[in-house]
């Protein structure tokens, strides 16, 4: 078949929709290329390109960079609590994941960089500040599953052993338990939860589509003792992927 035409990638896109609806192609296995699409249908790779960005949108295709188009398989919910066990401390973002027996992991680079107006707010200092900034991919069963970024004043850790979260003697301990051993006792953050579509960069690195909505954390730990924010941070969530639990039943 022949297809041509301004509509011609709508065409197309709608018969691959077809076909996986169809179960001919299953979650997971890899699609036609572009190549073999030209030879199927007789037109150009740019309209078989657009087919697949169409469906890329949509959320029914993955584009996997080197590797060609796959179904996307939709991966289970999975719940982020935000809250401290009982009778504990605020640990690190995975701990509840952890308890629920998921392999998790992270991947993370660190950098000093002056505070932008938005951050400087947060953290209640001057824009221009100096701050820690780390950024975060977070595994789940060796997948990234969400990010993360958070700031910190150099002038509250850059002092201390504990600047680079993730590495020296303190590693991974969480922010609660990193302020504790420089004698600052932060308590539960406070949480405002957003939601927005996720950038290209961030669908790439949690391989998903460009605008497919997310989840926001905006998160703030603040010294008990004096109400200064000492760490700051943003952690984005696939919305198809994940639900967020504050608060606890009784006697859990």
């Amino acid at each position: 078949m022949t297809t041509t035409g301004p509509s011609a990638y709508l065409r197309v896109a709608e018969q691959i929709r077809d076909r996986i609806t169809a179960g001919e192609y299953l979650p997971g296995s890899q699609l036609p290329s572009l190549a073999d699409l030209q030879e199927q249908y007789g037109f150009s790779h740019g309209v078989g390109q657009s087919a697949y960005r169409l469906l890329e949108q949509e959320g029914v295709v993955l584009a996997k960079q080197g590797r060609g188009y796959f179904v996307r398989e939709q991966a289970p919910r999975r719940t982020l609590v935000r809250r401290p066990p009982a009778g504990g401390k605020p640990g690190p973002d995975n701990a509840f994941l952890v308890e629920q027996g998921v392999d998790t992991g992270l991947r993370s680079q660190s950098t000093t960089e002056a505070a932008t107006a938005d951050i400087a707010e947060r953290l209640d200092v001057e824009a221009g500040t100096p701050l820690m900034h780390t950024s975060y991919v977070y595994l789940v069963d060796g997948e990234p599953g969400f990010l993360a970024d958070s700031w910190e004043p150099m002038s509250v850790t850059g002092h201390h052993l504990i600047v680079l979260p993730e590495a020296g003697p303190h590693i991974g301990i969480g922010v609660a338990a990193r302020m504790a051993v420089i004698g600052i006792e932060v308590g539960e953050p406070v949480e405002l939860v957003t939601a927005r579509a996720l950038t290209r960069a961030e669908a790439q690195t949690l391989a998903t589509f460009p605008g497919a909505p997310a989840l926001v954390i905006h998160r703030t730990h603040y010294d008990q003792a004096t109400g200064r924010p000492v760490e700051t941070a943003d952690l984005v969530l696939p919305g198809e992927r994940w639900s967020t639990q504050y608060g606890r039943r009784p006697g859990a």
